[in-house]
């Protein structure tokens, strides 16, 4: 399974607006490293494409918008879980709405997971490391 299947069509598929559990450093990063790479790879064109007068092709600006708009809930899921994986309150997501607030969640969203289990479910570290053993333990 690829990276991008892994982190971003699963979190839009399975984990749409799943906003309880954790979600890792890893899941996060990449969920908005994908997201970031579809929207340049929007939005280059629609300023390539655009002409001296401002007038924008509506269906890459139509896809644009239809992006956005589905992507905004697994989003703002995937940063509520990286902020329970830190042991931090989902509700710091509002900070997004204040001056330097995406700074502050991006600061947040670096902090290393809580090793052991918190009130937002088991580490997910610990998880994946020991579904890891489990199958190599069974390949033997």
């Amino acid at each position: 399974m690829t990276a991008f299947q892994k982190y971003f069509v699963e979190s839009i598929t399975k984990r749409y607006a799943k906003f309880s559990g954790r979600a890792r450093r890893s899941e996060y990063w990449y969920f908005l490293l994908f997201q970031i790479s579809i929207v340049a790879a929007l939005i280059i064109p629609i300023i390539v494409i655009s002409n001296s007068n401002g007038i924008v092709s509506k269906g890459l600006f139509g896809t644009y918008v239809l992006f956005i708009s589905l992507t905004l809930l697994p989003q703002t899921a995937v940063t509520v879980r990286r902020l329970h994986d830190s042991n931090k309150s989902g509700w710091l997501i509002l900070l997004s709405f204040l001056p330097f607030g995406v700074i502050v969640l991006l600061i947040l969203a670096l902090l290393d997971s809580d090793p052991n289990r918190n009130k937002y479910g088991p580490n997910p570290k610990a998880e994946e490391k020991a579904s890891i053993d489990d199958h190599l333990i069974q390949d033997r």
